[in-house]
């Protein structure tokens, strides 16, 4: 994982599928669950999508929160 990775799940949509147009941060469990089972795409998005799924089955997705918020105000 590159730490540039989170701020992707936050900023970067789903390209296909049933979830087309949502972000990649807020794809149900049940969802991602399925990839997990079934695999993962080729590529970055799989790469993307696999990651999700560990941060939402490890109930740590409130860990991007902060990154949803933007950058500090200066």
């Amino acid at each position: 994982m590159k730490p540039e990775d989170l701020q992707r799940l936050v900023s970067t949509e789903m390209p296909f599928g049933k979830h087309k147009g949502t972000l990649l941060a807020d794809l149900p469990g049940n969802y991602l669950n399925w990839f997990a089972r079934e695999g993962f795409p080729k590529g970055d998005i799989g790469r993307l999508l696999a990651l999700m799924h560990e941060i939402d089955h490890n109930g740590l997705a409130e860990l991007l929160s902060p990154l949803r918020a933007g950058p500090p105000p200066r």
